[in-house]
């Protein structure tokens, strides 16, 4: 049979599995090729590829193929855990953190250093049989009667409200488990991991994206621990701790009350903000960060309000004021201009305005002309007095390098991030990212009339320029605030999934589509009427009360 392998024209044997040719192309590399794609699909490497295909193959730097390895090692600890203690003992997923994975055991195990090792010892004779990873589907009936008799409730409610007739189920060794996504082929490619006591559970510490081969040192930021923790033990108040529960609460007519206290408690997390920052008599500069979708500018507006309620007169400005002039931009080496780095900001002029401001002098404060690619000056000057503060969005925000002639004591940092309260089921977590992309598709077609197509094609893009100019500042932040709620993937699905729908098979973007519209199967959508008008979410659905 004739194939085409990564470009070039290959004659292989009829019967053969992507598996198969991967070995016979790679050779002892074979092992880093995780996924085929035939012909603009996705597939795990146990299936055969057809007669006249285009083949080629994705590694961890891949998102697909790392999304691939973290999933496999995953259900690979989850495997291990069950042959150490017997499958009655039983984990929770619960978020990413550092490059890995926080878990915690559930019952009355104890998660101890002798356990961990114990469990770590495990994985690594799995990867040593090289088993593997075995998929089936079955009727949603019948998923729902396995789940049900192992006393896996999360997967039985999960299941209940999915409209797809059938689910897939791995197995791994003795052990069978739901999971949202494709396997490796077998445990012999899983071979970079290390577990690790952490604050009561441990660390599933896995390779990075850029560095596969290597397990980096875990590293990672006590404020964003707790304010993980904090988001999960706000869902867990309101019994909302996996997507079963949220459907649950919708179909018994909770949905309401859900709304209401998800949004009193991100408020009441916005009013504490505001008293850390009226306790600091020094503070003039209120800096707010965070990566894209994460809803900086109505949070800015809304700590504007309590900062208001706390006796303080808080002014807004974003950075993107200080936009050089589009013909003045940097060019990066693919011919773009460089929009997200911080030398598209005036630093100079910055930092001249603050710096005057700071010392009571009347400032002509900027906006920029998106159309015409320009600052522009309308008139409006600024003078701050005794109780006024300026309320900074952007990017750069925690990059001294901003704001570089701005004494240290007059800034306050935050920190803000989408960061999903949700699991899945106990084994699955809601990606952050997924949810911030989803929000952006939504935002980007109300505000700009941008494709679905178009904002998957430059997230790759935007997440890079995430890594280089968002998370490396974010161990400044003096505090961390999580703007997901745990309802609004349900919410956010009425006005997604249309605009998923519209991406062609044979667009580059139809694989991630296909995979973001599975997901949101899982979600009972939400009408927005009773979403109140000052939410985060209003910032990507529209009908809010500020003016973005």
């Amino acid at each position: 049979m004739t194939f085409w392998v990564n470009g070039g024209e290959r004659d292989y044997p009829e019967g053969l599995s992507f598996y198969d040719l991967a070995q016979k192309e790679f050779g002892s590399e074979a092992g880093k090729y995780l996924l085929a794609v035939e012909n603009g699909r996705l597939r795990e490497l146990f299936h055969r590829p057809r007669k006249g295909s285009e083949i080629h193959f994705l590694t961890m730097q891949d998102k697909a193929g790392f999304d691939t390895y973290r999933r496999s090692a995953v259900m690979l600890f989850f495997a291990a855990l069950s042959n150490i203690c017997g499958e009655e003992t039983n984990a929770i997923l619960h978020f990413s953190l550092g490059s890995g994975f926080y878990i915690t055991l559930k019952g009355d195990t104890a998660c101890s250093e002798a356990l961990i090792q114990s469990v770590e010892e495990e994985m690594r004779r799995l990867v040593s049989l090289a088993l593997p990873f075995r998929k089936r589907s079955v009727p949603t009936a019948d998923a729902i009667r396995i789940f049900r008799e192992k006393g896996q409730k999360d997967k039985v409610k999960l299941f209940r409200t999915r409209v797809a007739s059938r689910v897939n189920i791995y197995t791994l060794d003795r052990y069978e488990d739901y999971y949202y996504g494709f396997m490796v082929h077998d445990t012999s490619i899983v071979k970079q991991f290390r577990l690790l006591p952490y604050r009561g559970g441990l660390i599933l510490n896995l390779p990075l994206r850029t560095d596969p081969d290597v397990i980096p040192e875990f590293s990672t930021s006590g404020k964003f621990f707790d304010a993980q923790l904090q988001g999960e033990a706000w869902a867990e108040q309101q019994n909302i701790s996996t997507v079963g529960d949220l459907n649950d609460n919708i179909i018994s007519g909770k949905l309401s009350d859900t709304v209401l206290t998800s949004e009193a408690l991100q408020e009441s997390r916005i009013a504490w903000i505001a008293e850390q920052i009226t306790s600091r008599s020094n503070v003039k500069f209120v800096m707010v960060a965070g990566p894209s979708s994460s809803g900086k500018t109505t949070f800015s507006q809304r700590l504007c309000i309590q900062l208001t309620a706390h006796g303080r007169v808080p002014h807004y400005i974003g950075v993107d004021n200080y936009f050089k002039n589009r013909d003045e931009m940097e060019v990066l080496p693919n011919g773009k201009k460089d929009f997200e780095g911080l030398s598209a900001v005036d630093i100079v002029q910055f930092n001249q305005d603050m710096t005057a401001l700071l010392n009571g002098e009347t400032v002509r404060m900027p906006s920029f002309d998106f159309v015409e690619g320009k600052r522009v000056y309308t008139g409006e000057t600024l003078t701050l007095g005794a109780d006024d503060l300026l309320v900074i969005e952007g990017i750069h925000c925690l990059n001294d390098a901003l704001s570089e002639m701005l004494p240290a004591e007059s800034k306050f940092r935050i920190y803000i991030s989408a960061l999903s309260q949700l699991n899945v089921d106990e084994h699955n977590r809601v990606p952050t990212a997924d949810g911030r992309l989803i929000r952006r598709i939504v935002r980007d077609y109300r505000t700009r009339g941008s494709s679905a197509s178009r904002s998957i094609s430059m997230w790759d893009d935007v997440r890079q320029g995430e890594e280089k100019n968002i998370f490396p500042y974010q161990e400044s932040a003096d505090v961390v605030f999580n703007s997901a709620l745990p309802y609004e993937i349900g919410a956010l699905k009425l006005y997604v999934e249309p605009l998923l729908f519209q991406i062609e098979p044979e667009d580059p973007a139809y694989e991630e589509a296909k995979r973001l519209l599975k997901f949101l199967d899982y979600f009972i959508a939400i009408p927005s009427e009773g979403i109140p008008a000052n939410s985060i979410l209003r910032e990507f659905i529209g009908g809010g009360c500020y003016h973005l």
